[in-house]
């Protein structure tokens, strides 16, 4: 079924429609659902521009008149509620990436979110602008351009588009190159790229680099690393979010346009969502600032649940949530414990110490036997494991001397002392296993 603003759906008692926001890709929409108690509102990611790349502006009296209806609650994104002001308008990249193309002395890679087509349209733009050709790099870019063109949201002129392997048949000077791996995936093209291990093409000194896209939190170690080795190969590299290049703008709302969508609607509840809780916390304040009670509005947490009824809303229960881990055949029955055993064993390793003990005086009969895996390499740490046996000896002889002779005891004291041990000379920690076989 395809959905549009104007699709409404029926689910016995409760109808769904549809209103138009902007976001960084095309056909955005936000949610209302009519419920016996009154309209819930969803809005989706969404930012206010009023000069869009693709002229597909917010439906603003739409909403306006969803809200003068009645909103019984709204639940809102909150990605940039720290940022003050608007998200800037995808017209400024445009006109940026106009002039750093005209200011190229070689090839053009730009790097962005293949679901951005704004932005590839805008890219595609500025090659015609050059009078260049241009080259797609990275399976997602290849395969959403073709299907964007299909459905008519791209127009690339024909003849443009020239198949990587084309790319030295042209002057450097008449080439555009289109890629995946702005957020630093280790094997997308653009980190390929900047390693000179993507086959067939290189970045050449005077190159120019446009990151035309934002590190997504979490990220920026990864893109850093890129950034230095595209800076390492000697090309002009453009980088960075916002005023600072002009080459990307977020799809996300700023303070301004979350008071916006707030004032729309004006809800009686508000849950904001979508952000880290700093950003929930900041975007509550905000929903004050418009005039929506403290006690109206909910910071939810994975599992916390609002319940409405009579058109009062409480949040007093949770559900359960988080990771469901899935080990061979067995769903969900991996524990804790065992999940920090794993942990431990993938940093430091293991280090099985079997003791050949008398049955009768609960002696050592010969030498301990240290078996390290994922430890140390045992023929290279000669002297650490005799040290190590040392100190299970001297542990095993001091115990007898205690009369503690409980195997129980005599492995627990082992494990703790090797421990100790090991630390204090390697700062690892790997797991201590002692077996005693009775003799």
């Amino acid at each position: 079924m395809e959905i549009d603003s104007s699709s409404k759906v029926n689910f016995d008692e409760i109808s769904v429609e549809f209103f138009k926001v902007n976001h960084s890709i095309p056909d955005c929409l936000g949610i209302v659902f009519h419920t016996p108690e009154g309209k819930v509102v969803h809005t989706g990611d969404f930012k206010f521009d009023l000069t869009p790349a693709n002229d597909e502006r917010s439906d603003i009296h739409r909403m306006a008149e969803i809200g003068k209806d009645g909103v019984l609650l709204l639940l809102s994104e909150s990605t940039n509620a720290e940022r003050p002001g608007l998200t800037p308008s995808e017209q400024m990249v445009g006109d940026h990436l106009d002039e750093a193309f005209r200011k190229a002395r070689r090839k053009v890679i730009v790097s962005t979110f293949a679901s951005n087509i704004n932005r590839v349209q805008q890219v595609v733009a500025a090659t015609i602008k050059t009078n260049r050709k241009l080259a797609l790099l990275g399976r997602s870019m290849v395969n959403v351009v073709q299907v964007a063109m299909e459905r008519g949201y791209l127009d690339v002129p024909e003849g443009m588009l020239i198949d990587q392997d084309q790319i030295h048949d042209f002057d450097p000077e008449k080439v555009t190159i289109l890629c995946t791996g702005s957020q630093g995936e280790p094997l997308a093209a653009l980190s390929r790229l900047s390693t000179g291990n993507f086959r067939g093409v290189e970045i050449h000194p005077d190159d120019t680099v446009i990151m035309a896209a934002g590190p997504i939190p979490g990220n920026e170690r990864n893109v850093t690393k890129i950034i230095d080795n595209l800076f390492a190969l000697r090309a002009n590299v453009i980088y960075g979010s916002g005023v600072s290049t002009g080459m990307h703008v977020s799809g996300h709302g700023y303070q301004e346009d979350l008071k916006l969508m707030l004032t729309l609607m004006m809800p009686k509840y508000f849950i904001p969502i979508h952000g880290e809780y700093r950003m929930l916390h900041m975007h509550r304040l905000l929903a004050e600032s418009v005039g929506i009670d403290q006690e109206n509005t909910f910071l939810m947490e994975n599992g916390d649940v609002v319940d409405i009824n009579e058109l009062t809303a409480r949040q007093t229960r949770k559900i359960p949530t988080g990771n469901t881990y899935v080990d061979g055949i067995g769903i969900g029955d991996v524990g804790d414990i065992v999940l920090r055993d794993r942990k431990q064993l993938s940093e430091d390793g293991m280090l099985v110490v079997v003791l050949t003990m008398s049955k009768n005086d609960k002696k050592l009969i010969s030498e301990p036997d240290t078996i390290s895996r994922g430890f140390v390499y045992v023929r290279n740490a000669e002297e650490l494991i005799s040290d190590i046996n040392r100190v299970i000896i001297k542990t095993t002889q001091d115990l007898q001397k205690e009369n503690k002779n409980q195997w129980a005891d005599i492995k627990r004291n082992v494990r703790k002392s090797v421990g100790q041990y090991i630390f204090n000379k390697t700062k690892k920690k790997p797991m201590v296993l002692p077996i005693i076989i009775e003799v």
